[in-house]
């Protein structure tokens, strides 16, 4: 048995991969192929039966004959670029804003100027450091403890990309709060206190969604399964959301905001909003796609609303 790669785009005939049988596995082509083109390793590879948008990417470990490919078949290839690990990425992308917060902590001279460590620092700039240093050391911790990763890789350009992010709003957040010439919520310990309640409310929710999603698939399982709300009552939001990661990870950031009353932390959880809103609906979508049974009253990310 044999397939055809073919490009994606242009169209052109790129190899003949034989010795196939239908229970060959696709990662088995994309080595076969390996051999023609030494550069292009697997996780590099994406391979298409067809080439609408429709035509999803296939598995690695799915076989010929589960997607009803038969001997002569086209496949179409798409070469993906370089790739990085997403634990990698991960670690990369939570590790960067730690540092860079924690060095605007310290009020270095080059930053602030030489008395810029002799002024008086307010008790919420300490809080914020540690609640801003707990919530990346976590992400860190799931990254190598909790989360599963559905692909192994990504493009390297989602490295840059990622870490300039995270990397610079960090640096521009911490910038601002640890400030010598920062002013503490107008509200003072209500406020402040009132939000940090909140902070760490959403903080385990988050945490709570994280392990109930690795729950849902065992390792090595490959099976999507409904998500809904289990024994933890931080889950019960899965009642009307289906990312309520992304609506806890949104609360904590608005808790931060409260919590020092500083514009930037606005527009970072903006920003983050909006990206972790476009994610949502797209998971969203897809649940609906894969579930007739999918439940009808949830939303993506904002109950009742988005």
């Amino acid at each position: 048995m044999k397939v055809h790669l073919v490009h994606a785009k242009s169209g052109k005939d790129l190899a003949t991969i034989d010795d196939l049988n239908p229970s060959s596995y696709i990662i088995e082509v994309k080595k076969k192929y390996q051999k023609i083109k030494k550069h292009l390793y697997p996780s590099r590879q994406a391979l298409k039966k067809g080439t609408t948008r429709e035509d999803k990417l296939l598995d690695d470990k799915d076989t010929l004959e589960k997607h009803g490919i038969k001997d002569g078949d086209k496949l179409y290839f798409k070469d993906l670029g370089h790739q990085v690990g997403y634990r990698t990425v991960f670690l990369a992308e939570y590790a960067g804003p730690l540092i860079a917060y924690l060095l605007f902590y310290l009020r270095p001279p080059l930053v602030y100027g030489a008395a810029g460590s002799e002024k008086p620092i307010a008790s919420v700039v300490h809080l914020a450091a540690i609640c801003w240093s707990f919530h990346y050391i976590k992400r860190l911790l799931e990254t190598v403890f909790v989360h599963r990763f559905s692909h192994a890789t990504m493009p390297i350009a989602n490295l840059f990309r990622n870490c300039g992010y995270y990397w610079s709003f960090g640096a521009f957040i911490s910038y601002f709060i640890n400030h010598p010439l920062y002013t503490p919520p107008c509200y003072g310990t209500p406020q402040i206190y009132g939000a940090l309640v909140l902070f760490l409310i959403c903080e385990y929710g988050n945490y709570s969604i994280h392990t109930a999603l690795r729950d849902l698939r065992p390792p090595g399982s490959k099976g999507k399964k409904i998500p809904y709300a289990t024994g933890n009552p931080m889950t019960i939001l899965y009642n009307f959301v289906s990312c309520p990661n992304y609506t806890y990870e949104t609360g904590a950031w608005l808790a931060f905001a409260i919590m020092t009353q500083c514009l930037p932390v606005v527009f970072f959880m903006l920003a983050g909003f909006y990206q972790m809103a476009v994610w949502a609906k797209g998971k969203h979508r897809n649940y609906k796609k894969e579930f007739s049974d999918y439940p009808k009253g949830r939303k993506a990310i904002v109950p009742f609303l988005l």
